[in-house]
């Protein structure tokens, strides 16, 4: 079902002031026809009267970046789109499945007069206000909770993302899904899930994240930006049908779960050691050679291989060490 704009229906100001005249208009036909005694002109007044009372419901203000969709018997007849104040048919009603749903996300249009329920990200209820069925059009953020989600390696860790939408297509949205919020949330968390188990939380060794069957760097931890971008395709792939359009999706939250996150955080300790022990050594062999050939070059001394070996132990034990070496200063011959 497409959506149909009635944004030609803009003269509601006019009609007001029209069945305000045939109010005032009516209501002294029914005094003149009062002090005369003419009982057909009381008549015809009065049933004026009352049946202007019945045009007033078809009158509708909208403010920007708002819209209301009409049905008239069951039969959709078009949107009302943007600000103005229209009238319509009065037994046209607007429908919007999701008028009483809250997603703990930024505001959506309010109004006085009825009565909606807050949803978390989970769906459960946990407080009312007011709006109406009236479906916003502005730009709104949807921050789901942190879910628990295995990576390909099997490592479970939380994620959570912040995804930015709009209804594009009030028709497909109110007509197309029971509910277009609550169906944009279950989306949002299936999305996040396919696309979560594809990559390792940090870079891993002969994994595909990309689908060539060439292993790569990819990760959640390094291409964020990237995984975003992949779960913003998913759920618009998705919600499509839905009459809305995802404008980006970013990731809010990342860390490994409670239950193994100490364990990895030794293992990264661990990794760190030893790639800070291979730098200690690379750099004091490095030295140890360097000191070698200047006592050669400058002939300070003159050392047999047994006296060069004792003397790079000795280096090595000093530059490598996790405390400050004691020396021992020798005060007799060297031999």
């Amino acid at each position: 079902m497409n959506e149909k704009n009635l944004n030609n229906r803009k003269n509601g100001l006019p009609l007001l002031l029209l069945f305000l005249l045939l109010h005032l208009a009516s209501g002294a036909g029914i005094i003149i026809g009062g002090v005369n005694g003419w009982i057909p002109l009381i008549i015809v007044c009065a049933v004026l009267f009352a049946a202007v009372f019945f045009l007033y419901p078809g009158l509708k203000v909208l403010k920007p970046q708002e819209a209301l969709v009409l049905t008239l018997f069951g039969n959709y007849i078009g949107t009302l789109r943007g600000e103005g104040f229209y009238w319509v048919n009065p037994f046209c009603t607007s429908v919007n499945p999701a008028a009483k749903t809250r997603l703990n996300q930024s505001g959506d249009v309010d109004d006085s007069g009825q009565k909606s329920i807050v949803l978390s990200a989970q769906g459960a209820a946990v407080s009312s206000e007011l709006s109406s069925n009236k479906i916003s059009l502005k730009i709104m953020t949807l921050n789901n909770s942190r879910q628990k989600i295995n990576d390909c390696l099997g490592n479970p860790v939380e994620i959570g993302i912040a995804v930015m939408w709009r209804v594009v297509d009030t028709a497909k949205a109110v007509f197309n899904v029971d509910n277009y919020k609550e169906y944009l949330s279950l989306q949002c968390d299936s999305a996040l899930r396919n696309i979560v188990r594809i990559y390792p939380y940090d870079v891993a060794q002969n994994v595909d994240t990309t689908g060539d069957g060439v292993a790569d760097e990819g990760s959640l931890r390094g291409s964020s930006e990237i995984v975003a971008q992949r779960i913003r395709d998913e759920i618009q792939g998705k919600v499509a049908e839905a009459g809305l359009e995802i404008i980006e999706a970013r990731i809010t939250y990342l860390a490994y779960a409670p239950e193994i996150a100490a364990v990895m955080l030794q293992r990264q300790q661990a990794s760190a050691i030893i790639d800070a022990r291979k730098m200690i050594v690379d750099g004091a062999v490095g030295m140890v050679e360097m000191a070698l050939d200047r006592l050669k070059a400058n002939s300070v001394v003159d050392l047999d291989e047994e006296r060069k070996a004792a003397m790079v132990s000795n280096l090595l034990v000093v530059l490598c060490g996790n405390q400050n070496a004691q020396p021992v200063v020798n005060s007799g011959s060297l031999y």
